[in-house]
C-alpha cells in the first residue's frame, strides 16, 4: 500500500506511513493536520485527504483480487502464473480483463457451440493452418450441426469470445475509444416538440470528442438521455478499428482468413465495442462526476464560510404575496422571540399595516438588522422596507432562500421548533444564516443547497462522502462554542458525531453551560480518544480557563503556562500581545513530539485567540429598476450577487427570478481556466446585459472590473 500511494501522490514514504497510522486510529483529517504536523511532516488536508482516498482504492483493489483468487480457485484453474498476474495487476479494469475468460457467464452463443463439440475446430482455425476447411468442418456434423457451414459459423462464436478475452486487443481498442472516440446524441423525433426537451435543444443533434467533452456538457447529454429526448452513442472508425485487430490475429492467408475476419467482425461488434463503449462512458462519466462534486465542494465551501453577521438581534423576513410575509424576531444567539404575518402586498395591499407593525418590532426587540428572503416578493419586501423610518438606521440584507424549505420540513427543524409550523421555521432559518451561515446550513442536506451544477445526477455516494468532509472541514476551521451549537453543528467536530452531540446538548440541557474544556469529559460515550480529537475545536468563552476559547489544544495548556511562567507573567497576558509573543525563544520549546510548526501556531493563536477568519457581512442592494425579466435592456449596468458558480462560468442574481449568466468567456479578457479564480460565490459585482431571450427566460450577462 505504501509504495501504492507513493507513487500516486509523490509524498514522502514517512509523511504516508505515519499518516496511515493516525486514520487507522481513527483520527480525523481536520485532527491530523491542525494538531499532528510534526508526525506528518506539515502535510494540509488536501494532502491527508489524497491519501485516504488512495488508501481507500487500493484496499478495494485487494479485496477484488481476494474475492478473484478465490473464484478461480473454486473452479480449479488457478495455476501459478495466473496467481501472480492477478498480485501483480494495478487496477481494477486490468483485473477484470484478467478474469474475464474465467468469469461466469450467461449461457452464450460460444458455450453453445462447446457444448456442440466445435472447439477443437475452433482451436484449428485459429491454429491457421487447414487446407481444405470445408473437408475438416464436415467431420463435426451430429443432430444439431448439420452443414459444414453451421459448423464454421459455431465456431466463430468460439472464437470471437476468444478475441473479446484477449487483453491486448481489449487495451488497442480501448486506446482508440479514448483517443478518437466520439460522443454524440441524436433528437427522439416523437419528442422533438416535448416542451420539456427544449431546454436541451442544444444536444438535439450534437457531436463531440469524448476526450474534450466538458463535464458539465456531457452530463446534460445523459440526463437529456435519461428523461427520453435523445440517444446517445460511442462512435469510432469501425473499418480501422477491425483492421487493427486484424493486423493482431490474422498470420497467413488461406482458407481460415475469412473465417477469422467474419470472427474479428462479429467479437468487435457484438461483444468488444459494446463493452467497452459503455466502459468508456463509466470513465467519462466517473470524470465528469469528480469535476461536478469538485465544483460543488467548491462553491458549498464558500457558502458555509460565508461572511457572517455575528450575535445581532435580527428580524427575519420570509416574503410573500397572497400567503403574506412570515416575520420573526430572534435574539443575539439566534432564539425565536416572537413571531407574525403581514400582507403588505397584492392583493391585500396593507401596507401601512405593514410597515407600523415592523417599525413596531424593530423597537421593541431591538433589531440590529434585517434579514429577507430572496425568494417570490423579495424585492418589493425590499423596497418596502426602504420606506421605514427608523430612529436608528437597520441594516436589511437579502438572504439566499436556497434549502430554507427542505429545513423548515425537515425532522431537525420539528424538534427544534415543535410547535411552529413550516413557514415560522422557514423564517428563523434565513434569520439566523444572516447571523452565522455556517451554522445554520449544516441542518440542510449539502446537495438540496443547489450550488452546483447537475448534483442530482452524479455519483450520490460519492458527493455525500465529499460533502460531508467538506462540510467537517469547514465547521473545524471556524470551531464551535459547545455551549450554544446545535446538535446538528456539533455532529460535525472532529471526533464527536451525532450520538455524541445528541448527549452533548442533553447533558448541557441539564446541567448548564459547560465551565471548561476537561469538564467534556463527563458527557457520556465520549471517552478520551475523543476528547483529544474534538478538543481543540470546541470552544469555551468565558470560562474558567482563557485558553478554553482558542484553538490551542488542551494537550498544549501546560507548554503555555510554562511559557508564561518564563516571562513572569498569567497566560492571559499573552492573548493580543503580539510584542510580547514575539520575545518567546521558540526553540528552548521543542522536543521529539514538539516542532517549531507547531509552536509557530501556538504563538499565531494566542495573537488572535478564538478569532473568526470569515469576513463580515455586507449590504446589498439591487437596480430599484429592475423587477423582472422584461425590465432588462441590452447594454445595462446592474449590480449583482454571484449565486452559483460552475465550470462553463456563474450565475448571477440582479433582482429578476431569473439568474442571469455570465459564460466563462465573458469572465475576462483572457483565457479563464478557473472560474473560481475570477469570481467567488455571494460576492457582489457589476454586470452588463448581453442577451436577453424572454421565450427561454434566459440571461447573458458580463462581468464588468
Amino acid at each position: 500500500m505504501l509504495q501504492y500511494i507513493i507513487q500516486q501522490t509523490r509524498l514522502s514514504s514517512r509523511s504516508i506511513s505515519n499518516t496511515l497510522s493516525l486514520l487507522n486510529e481513527d483520527a480525523t483529517i481536520p485532527f491530523i493536520a491542525r494538531y499532528r504536523k510534526e508526525i506528518t511532516g506539515n502535510l494540509d488536508e488536501v494532502q491527508i485527504g489524497a491519501i485516504m482516498q488512495f488508501k481507500d482504492i487500493f484496499e478495494a483493489l485487494e479485496k477484488r483480487k481476494k474475492a478473484i483468487t478465490k473464484a478461480l480457485e473454486e473452479q480449479g484453474v488457478l495455476t501459478a502464473e495466473l496467481s501472480n498476474k492477478v498480485l501483480l495487476t494495478k487496477d481494477l479494469i486490468a483485473l477484470e480483463d484478467v478474469y474475464l475468460p474465467y468469469k461466469k457467464k450467461r449461457k452464450t452463443k460460444a458455450e453453445t457451440a462447446r457444448l456442440q463439440g466445435l472447439e477443437p475446430l475452433a482451436k484449428m482455425i485459429m491454429a491457421q493452418q487447414i487446407a481444405n476447411l470445408e473437408s475438416t468442418a464436415s467431420k463435426y456434423l451430429n443432430n444439431e450441426i448439420l452443414s459444414a457451414s453451421q459448423a464454421l459459423e459455431a465456431s466463430r462464436f468460439i472464437i470471437a469470445e476468444w478475441i473479446n478475452e484477449r487483453t491486448d486487443v481489449r487495451n488497442s481498442l480501448r486506446n482508440q475509444i479514448s483517443r478518437f472516440g466520439s460522443i454524440s446524441s441524436k433528437v427522439i423525433k416523437t419528442k422533438i416538440n416535448d416542451e420539456k426537451a427544449q431546454k436541451f435543444k442544444d444536444y438535439f443533434e450534437w457531436q463531440e470528442a469524448l476526450n474534450r467533452i466538458p463535464s458539465h456538457r456531457f452530463l446534460a447529454i445523459l440526463r437529456a438521455e435519461k428523461e427520453g429526448f435523445v440517444r446517445v452513442k460511442i462512435t469510432i472508425d469501425e473499418n480501422d478499428a477491425i483492421q487493427k485487430i486484424e493486423n493482431r490475429i490474422i498470420r497467413s492467408q488461406n482458407t481460415c482468413t475469412p473465417q477469422i475476419q467474419l470472427a474479428i467482425q462479429d467479437s468487435y461488434k457484438r461483444l468488444l465495442f459494446p463493452s467497452l463503449a459503455n466502459e468508456a462512458l463509466s470513465i467519462a462519466k466517473e470524470k465528469a462526476d469528480l469535476d461536478a462534486i469538485l465544483v460543488f465542494s467548491k462553491n458549498l465551501k464558500q457558502l458555509l464560510l460565508g461572511a457572517p453577521l455575528g450575535e445581532k438581534r435580527v428580524l427575519a423576513i420570509d416574503p410573500g404575496f397572497k400567503s403574506g410575509c412570515k416575520i420573526v424576531c430572534l435574539n443575539a444567539q439566534g432564539a425565536l422571540l416572537h413571531h407574525d404575518v403581514i400582507y403588505p402586498h397584492a392583493p391585500q395591499n396593507q401596507t401601512i399595516e405593514a410597515l407600523k407593525k415592523i417599525n413596531f418590532l424593530v423597537a421593541k426587540h431591538k433589531i440590529e438588522a434585517i434579514a429577507v428572503g430572496n425568494g417570490t416578493a423579495s424585492r418589493e419586501t425590499e423596497q418596502l422596507l426602504e420606506k421605514i423610518q427608523l430612529q436608528d438606521k437597520v441594516a436589511v440584507f437579502v438572504i439566499s432562500e436556497a434549502g430554507a424549505s427542505i429545513y423548515s420540513a425537515s425532522k431537525i427543524a420539528r424538534e427544534e421548533f415543535p410547535n411552529y409550523d413550516v413557514t415560522v421555521r422557514g423564517a428563523i432559518s434565513i434569520g439566523r444564516r444572516l447571523q452565522d451561515p455556517l451554522a445554520e446550513l449544516v441542518k440542510i442536506d449539502a446537495k438540496s443547497i443547489g450550488v452546483g451544477q447537475y448534483q442530482h445526477d452524479v455519483d450520490q455516494i460519492k458527493l455525500k462522502k465529499s460533502l460531508d468532509a467538506l462540510v467537517e472541514s469547514c465547521v473545524n476551521t471556524i470551531g464551535v462554542n459547545i455551549n450554544t451549537a446545535s446538535e446538528s453543528l456539533l455532529s460535525y467536530v472532529s471526533g464527536i458525531g451525532p450520538k455524541i452531540a445528541e448527549n452533548i446538548v442533553a447533558y448541557r440541557t441539564e446541567n448548564g453551560a459547560f465551565p471548561s474544556r476537561t469538564a467534556i469529559k463527563k458527557i457520556p460515550r465520549l471517552g478520551g480518544k475523543a476528547f483529544e480529537q474534538a478538543a481543540g475545536f470546541l470552544r469555551i468563552k468565558h470560562g474558567e480557563n482563557p485558553l478554553d476559547n482558542s484553538a490551542v489544544h488542551p494537550e498544549m495548556y501546560s507548554l503555555v503556562k510554562k511559557m508564561a511562567k518564563d516571562l513572569k507573567i498569567s497566560v492571559s497576558t499573552f492573548f493580543g500581545n503580539s510584542a510580547l509573543l514575539q520575545r518567546i525563544s521558540l526553540q528552548q520549546y521543542t522536543s521529539e513530539t514538539i516542532g517549531i510548526v507547531t509552536l509557530k501556531d501556538i504563538i499565531k493563536e494566542l495573537e488572535k485567540p478564538g478569532a473568526d477568519p470569515r469576513a463580515i457581512a455586507k449590504v446589498f442592494s439591487f437596480d430599484a429598476t429592475i423587477k423582472t425579466i422584461a425590465d432588462l435592456r441590452i447594454g445595462q449596468v446592474l449590480p449583482g450577487i454571484v449565486n452559483n458558480i460552475t465550470n462553463f462560468g456563474c450565475f448571477v442574481d440582479i433582482g429578476t427570478k431569473e439568474s442571469g449568466l455570465i459564460h466563462v468567456s465573458n469572465l475576462s479578457n483572457t483565457f479563464v481556466k478557473d472560474v473560481n479564480a475570477i469570481v467567488t460565490l455571494q460576492q457582489q459585482i457589476m454586470v452588463k446585459v448581453l442577451e436577453v431571450d424572454l421565450p427561454r427566460k434566459r440571461i447573458q450577462l458580463a462581468l464588468i472590473k
